[in-house]
């Protein structure tokens, strides 16, 4: 289980780390601890310079050479504090993608310059006071912004706190030894005690208990499990003690995939992403540029002194830094990937999922979709007046107990009640028969019937059989006494998903190999605009065609191998999370849960996530429309003038702005 952790360590600093590149090789405690000594210098360059000391009438601090002290001073600052940017600008430059970084270095760079120029004979003013306050505003800024979008990764560092440290190995001899969890291979024995939590996926071979999975699928109700059954690593264990066989570890294992398609999805570049890639990159040159024709106006039209000028050209850098548009889109693309793994779905592809929010028409696979994928009892027709539903479903699930056919297993999972029967014996591709109560019960098909002459005169029958469904009948010392339907049970979840998504004016339809009859039913049932019945599964991609021929942007909902071209052919392809690994890897959204309503969830966040993206590209580039004028010193004839300090504010304000913005899709999605 290492694996799971190296992925998660990947996953969690991926995301700081590809945000514009602006903090490629830094972390959050870095940008702390240079902040932190960086102010404690910026006190004493503050009270050293002359604007200060003028500003409060000091004077009794000033002293021989104590310009180069604050020279000294302002040094360690510009290359302690400064250093991140200056990298950053070194990798944007590099990589000929300048951005905030290559801003902020130029502004700083500019400003300790041109100062230190001025300490060593240079006419003019020193902005060591403004350049230092500066950096640490920078750096808190960053500071505070690394820890807000390193913060939508938790949802990874929660799942990895799922896994225990060690477990219990079975030994071949019977022996019990307490091991790591990276040292479990597949087909390693393990014990699992009430309380823990599982190491692996694995399959039960000894034991029944409940088994909590909700952090991982969502689902509240904890899960029977007994001899056979599959577990999840990372679930915890309830009342019982299980016995384990291993059977995926590492990379392979379930917690291990959902951390990897969250990396993926977090890593991956969104359609507006791109766009605000290229708007930050427009923004730097503007802002260069802006500060270039600032110096020579104001240096050379208007006949201000240099210190002016520059003054202004170093606030138009830092005032245009564009990290409010640098991160206008990835906060929100984090906020949005840990949402979506929060509530069951997992983002394997951001540009499909952006267009979710435009989605004409959602098509549904119905087996293991719409449905259940088992068979389940539908409907009991009662036929006699000396029997009511209940006492005919025990007669019947009674002796089908005893049966292994998957219709008999149907019938007796539809009654929690239980006679003793004698005398069981199969009746060769006709049914069942036993003993119940004195009464010779007997569980048979049409067919039976048939040979027997028994007639059925009940319309409801024929119903039955015009939506598809499997009928069975009951007889009793050779009487007729009852009729139970059986089909492919519907979800209780499919009826509300497919009403939710037809109000939003989504076009809801289903594609099957199924019967034209069971297609029929399963449509009217859960309220389908159109549905496609005898679909063999190498034509289900061209169904998909068919429709988005029609001008429609679609959705394809499945889960089988033969649902993968399908959900490859479908402009946004969702694949329910306990289907074939082929449907999931060809998906471009994955559902943790077999729930259809997480479908219309995919919608509503996607537009939930689009309209956070505007909002903060809105802002960012508006900001800096109004904010670029004022920095050049547009209005300075009305006696407004924005310092570099100033300008380094209200830039960290536009962008605290925008990730509490970001942060807000928490509640309003």
């Amino acid at each position: 289980m290492n694996n799971v952790n190296t992925q998660h360590s990947a996953s969690a600093h991926h995301a700081p780390s590809r945000h514009g590149g602006a903090h490629e090789g830094h972390k959050a405690e870095d940008f702390k601890k240079r902040f932190i000594v960086s102010l404690a210098i910026t006190v004493p360059i503050v009270l050293l310079s002359d604007m200060i000391q003028g500003w409060f009438g000091i004077s009794g601090l000033r002293f021989a050479g104590d310009r180069y002290v604050l020279f000294i001073l302002s040094s360690f600052v510009y290359f302690y504090g400064g250093s991140p940017f200056l990298k950053g600008m070194i990798s944007e430059l590099r990589r000929m993608t300048p951005g905030m970084m290559t801003l902020v270095s130029l502004a700083i760079t500019a400003a300790y310059v041109y100062s230190s120029f001025v300490v060593f004979g240079f006419p003019g003013a020193t902005f060591f006071w403004e350049f230092a306050t500066l950096v640490d505003i920078m750096l808190l800024g960053h500071y505070l912004e690394m820890k807000s979008v390193m913060g939508a990764s938790r949802a990874l560092e929660e799942l990895v706190r799922l896994m225990p440290s060690v477990a219990h190995m079975v030994m071949p001899n019977g022996i019990m030894h307490d091991v790591p969890l990276e040292s479990l291979a597949v087909g390693d024995v393990v014990l699992v005690k009430p309380g823990e939590k599982i190491p692996a996926d694995g399959q039960v071979l000894e034991g029944e208990s409940s088994v909590n999975e909700s952090m991982l699928t969502g689902e509240s109700m904890p899960v029977h499990k007994k001899a056979g059954d599959i577990v999840i690593g990372g679930s915890v264990n309830g009342e019982g003690s299980l016995k384990l066989e291993i059977r995926k570890t590492g990379s392979d294992s379930f917690l291990s995939r959902v951390i990897d398609l969250v990396r993926k999805a977090q890593g991956s570049k969104s359609r507006t992403q791109l766009l605000a890639d290229k708007a930050a990159m427009w923004l730097t040159i503007a802002a260069v540029s802006s500060g270039a024709v600032t110096l020579l106006v104001w240096a050379g039209a208007l006949g201000e002194s240099f210190a002016f000028a520059m003054e202004r050209t170093v606030t138009v850098m830092v005032i245009a830094c564009p990290h409010a548009l640098g991160l206008a889109v990835p906060l929100v693309v984090s906020v949005s990937t840990s949402m979506a793994a929060s509530r069951g779905f997992l983002i394997r592809n951001r540009l499909a999922f952006e267009k979710a929010r435009n989605l004409q028409a959602v098509i549904f696979d119905k087996t293991g979709t719409l449905t259940e994928g088992r068979f389940g009892v539908t409907d009991v027709l009662v036929l006699s007046k000396d029997l009511n539903e209940q006492q005919l479903r025990a007669m019947a699930s009674s002796v089908e107990r005893h049966s292994e056919h998957p219709i008999a297993k149907a019938v007796s999972a539809s009654s929690g009640k239980a006679l003793p029967v004698t005398e069981f014996r199969a009746i060769p591709g006709k049914g069942a028969q036993g003993v119940v109560d004195s009464r010779l019960v007997q569980v048979v098909s049409p067919g039976y019937l048939r040979e027997n002459g028994i007639p059925v005169n009940d319309k409801r029958v024929e119903e039955f059989y015009s939506q598809g469904k499997t009928v069975v009948f009951v007889l009793a010392d050779g009487q007729l006494k009852g009729a139970i339907a059986l089909a492919d049970v519907i979800r209780p979840e499919s009826k509300k998903a497919v009403s939710l998504l037809k109000d939003s004016g989504i076009q809801c339809m289903m594609v099957t190999g199924d019967n034209r009859q069971v297609a029929q039913w399963v449509a009217r049932e859960v309220g389908l605009d159109e549905y496609f019945a005898e679909v063999l599964p190498d034509k289900k991609a061209e169904k998909i065609k068919e429709v988005q021929s029609r001008g429609l942007i679609v959705a394809m909902v499945g889960d089988g191998i033969n649902d993968a071209p399908a959900l490859a052919q479908a402009d946004v392809g969702i694949a329910i999370g306990a289907g074939t690994d082929v449907a999931i890897e060809t998906a471009d959204v994955v559902l943790i849960k077999n729930n259809p309503m997480d479908a219309a969830a995919i919608i509503t966040l996607s537009r939930a996530t689009y309209r956070k993206m505007v909002q903060n590209l809105a802002w960012a580039t508006g900001y800096n429309v109004f904010a670029i004028p004022l920095a050049a010193g547009a209005l300075y004839g009305m006696g407004i003038l924005l310092s570099p300090a100033l300008g380094a504010v209200l830039m960290s304000v536009s962008t605290i702005i925008v990730a509490i913005n970001s942060r807000l899709m928490n509640i309003r999605a």
